[in-house]
């Protein structure tokens, strides 16, 4: 929750904004830039010094004068940072926290007890997940948006989509030599096909298909011809491929 408090205030974008990457942000210079009540000011240190000491941001100084910087962890909580503007692919990740802190995930993991107190259905039915069981609904699924605030639906879709983009860039630079014999690919719950879109950039002799829900990929980009879209399921079909990708 304390990462949430700071992203929904936006500290890691007014560090960045007081200096960039490697400045140092005040105490004061913070609350001027968060523009909140000076008489906050003594939790807001709290806060920091309990972020700082869980890696998110680092502290310089001594308690009374600290001084805060973005670390790994925190330079891909920062709003507006667009790729050519810093040293690696930017891919902002505050959409992935606040779902992951949101009231319906936290929901799902109160009854976390409860679930595991309760029997499985019988087969072949499925088991139902702790947040499908405090939800009436599974999160990722075609009919949940009836089920569940829409508006958090789409915040999750953007969350996955965030978290995917992410490893991009690893899996170019690991994973490449996997991909130079592979003649087509499939990406299911591909999202908006950042991933394939990449690899079709990389390595142009792989035909790349993105598969995903129907309302996914109703949002997706206009077809270029770089990926093919296909609208599914992938516990039902999945388009042939030599290779599928699958993130978990």
């Amino acid at each position: 929750m304390a990462l949430r408090c700071a992203v929904k205030l936006g500290i890691p974008t007014a560090i960045h904004r007081l200096g960039g990457e490697e400045a140092a942000a005040s105490m004061p210079e913070l609350m001027a830039a968060l523009s909140l009540p000076a008489s906050k000011q003594p939790f807001v240190r709290r806060l920091m010094r309990l972020l700082a000491t869980s890696g998110v941001f680092a502290a310089d100084g001594c308690v009374v004068d600290e001084r805060y910087r973005l670390t790994p962890l925190s330079r891909i909580l920062v709003d507006g940072v667009a790729a050519a503007d810093d040293h690696h692919h930017h891919v902002l990740q505050t959409p992935f926290v606040l779902t992951a802190t949101s009231r319906q995930y936290v929901e799902a993991a109160l009854g976390l007890d409860e679930w595991l107190r309760k029997d499985a259905p019988p087969a072949p039915a499925p088991v139902p997940s702790p947040f499908e069981d405090a939800h009436g609904a599974p999160l990722f699924d075609e009919a949940t948006p009836v089920a569940i605030d829409p508006e958090f639906v789409a915040a999750a879709d953007d969350a996955l989509a965030a978290h995917d983009s992410l490893g991009i860039g690893a899996v170019l630079r690991e994973c490449g030599g996997l991909l130079r014999g592979v003649a087509s690919l499939t990406d299911c719950a591909g999202g908006d096909g950042a991933m394939a879109r990449a690899i079709a950039a990389a390595f142009p002799h792989i035909k790349c298909t993105v598969l995903d829900l129907p309302k996914v990929i109703d949002k997706a980009p206009v077809d270029d011809g770089v990926v093919n879209y296909v609208a599914g399921d992938l516990f039902h079909a999945v388009p042939p491929a030599q290779a599928v990708l699958l993130k978990v």
